[in-house]
């Protein structure tokens, strides 16, 4: 097919997201590009606009599956082929590429970290879909960020071992996620439990979600809405050493933080770059520490972020790529569920708006992805 040399994308205008016309994206050597069917939209997208992390002009989203246009230099023709429906992700409003974004008639994705879809991938004509196995474009436009995140944190940062159903927990101590109805939360479970990475998979949230989480693996659901709840958790779980903050503000890194163990080495992970000097220092013990992982680094890249450069780490982009490798023959056979949908219409005005009501704290539970078709 021949392609246009413009497309109409969301990009930076100000502190809102917009529609404008741009040029395509530039098609690096691995790469491919993917006309969208669906794009989600993911809590990163709205703070690149009001924090100024993502460049005037950029454009904005990371989340997308959609069908194969072309096929860039160096990408496997044995497995990628033109027609082919993909998902994956890409740093959207990204100081690197500002021309590279899932919110566009056009997308660039890199092939090593792209999925495959089932062969039978069609809309679902539903405005609300529940979790349940990839069918439909607009779950899977629902898992690339999210997953590879919460693959990241397992499989790379703790070192878990790729046992599917492993009949004894890799880690004979439990893990705490804070968040787990999130749409890191909720992957984070399914993983922790499918991999048997940890003895209990303990969990806060809103009691309203715990019979879905339960049913993905939570062992126990906290509330987070229970004034006493970090006195529930270190009282039952006085020794938590693996503790994810899948919300990851000031205050649930330091609620998640007071739930680790006093005594043995403990490590608290946070997904906005925060670290121990966001901890009050009348609450900081010396054997917790806190981490932070940036999933862009898997494009392979320095990742300017947060006012710094994070630089390039090839290690953490093979094991992202070997994730992927790993988890897809379970999206493709219904083993891996994708999370709850809610269905936006008119692909980037509907992108648009997901933006907005992201910011405006209207999620719980359920992601926002927005159809073209």
């Amino acid at each position: 097919m021949s392609l246009p040399t413009s497309m109409n994308a969301v990009v930076i205008e100000g502190k809102a997201p917009v529609i404008k016309t741009v040029p395509l994206p530039n098609l690096p050597n691995g790469y491919l590009l993917v006309k969208p069917k669906a794009v989600a939209g993911n809590p990163t997208d709205w703070k690149h606009i009001e924090f100024g992390m993502g460049p005037q002009g950029s454009i904005v989203g990371c989340d997308v599956a959609g069908e194969i246009v072309k096929l860039g230099e160096g990408v496997d023709s044995n497995e990628f082929h033109v027609g082919d429906y993909v998902y994956g992700f890409i740093h959207g409003a990204s100081v690197r590429t500002p021309d590279n974004g899932a919110f566009a008639d056009y997308v660039a994705l890199d092939s090593q970290l792209s999925f495959h879809t089932p062969k039978d991938i069609h809309f679902s004509k539903e405005e609300h879909i529940p979790e349940g196995a990839i069918h439909t474009f607009e779950g899977a436009a629902t898992v690339p960020c999210s997953w590879t995140t919460a693959g990241a944190t397992l499989f790379y940062h703790f070192g878990k071992k790729y046992h599917w159903e492993a009949k004894t927990p890799q880690e004979d101590s439990p893990v705490l996620i804070w968040g787990g109805a999130t749409a890191l939360g909720q992957p984070m479970i399914q993983l922790a439990k499918k991999y048997n990475c940890f003895s209990k998979v303990v969990v806060v949230a809103s009691k309203k979600h715990e019979k879905q989480l339960k049913e993905y693996g939570a062992d126990e659901v906290f509330d987070y809405h229970d004034s006493d709840v970090i006195q529930q958790i270190r009282t039952k779980y006085p020794n938590i050493k693996t503790l994810l903050d899948c919300v990851s503000s000031e205050t649930t890194l330091e609620q998640t933080y007071q739930c680790a163990s006093t005594t043995e080495k403990a490590t608290v992970m946070n997904y906005m770059g925060l670290s121990i000097d966001n901890i009050k220092p009348e609450i900081k013990k010396d054997n917790v520490g806190v981490e932070s992982t940036v999933i862009y680094l898997s494009l392979g890249f320095d990742v300017p972020l947060f006012g710094t450069v994070i630089p390039h780490d090839d290690a953490y982009r093979a094991h992202v790529v070997e994730f992927i490798k790993q988890i897809n023959p379970h999206f493709l056979n219904g083993d891996l569920h994708h999370i709850p949908v809610k269905v936006y219409k008119n692909g980037l005005e509907g992108a648009v708006q997901i933006v907005k009501d992201i910011q405006a704290g209207k999620t719980s539970g359920e992601k926002f992805v927005s159809v073209f078709n």
